[in-house]
């Protein structure tokens, strides 16, 4: 039997799901009817302006394809990155983010914000991790100082 007669033929493509590129530049559309200051309820009591601005911006970036290891803010703790990035919940063993995999330790990270430097090292070997995951935490932190400090 020819298929275009089947009872069990496709649905015409009226009825199809929106694809992701037009559910995508919808939503980008309704973004683009709100204020540049515009500032997400969940950070409206964040006391730095710029903080909850940016917390906002990346959190739609996010959901347009932002990588979540490439913010320069954090949803979790509503601060810069280079401001929480030692807490424990920014460990990703996963990821090696913040991880020695040849020690199996977390990583400490510590923050210069007068020269805006940056060091990673493992607490067990002192050794900085030449990994992929290292290098974009750094970028990151540098990102976030810089970002915090452009007043």
């Amino acid at each position: 039997m020819d298929s275009q007669h089947s009872p069990r033929g496709f649905a015409p493509a009226t009825t199809a799901e929106p694809t992701s590129e037009s559910t995508r530049r919808n939503r980008r559309d309704r973004l683009a009817l709100r204020p540049a200051d515009f500032v997400d309820p969940r950070y409206a009591d964040v006391s730095d302006r710029r903080l909850a601005l940016a917390l906002t911006a990346e959190d739609r970036s996010e959901e347009d394809g932002l990588d979540p290891l490439e913010r320069v803010t954090c949803r979790t703790h509503r601060r810069w990155l280079h401001d929480c990035v030692s807490s424990p919940l920014h460990v990703v063993i996963v990821t090696g983010t913040r991880w020695c995999r040849q020690c199996e330790c977390a990583l400490n990270v510590a923050i210069d914000q007068l020269a805006g430097d940056v060091a990673v090292r493992c607490p067990s070997c002192g050794e900085t991790p030449a990994t992929r995951a290292t290098r974009q935490l750094v970028r990151a932190c540098r990102a976030s100082l810089a970002t915090a400090a452009d007043r």
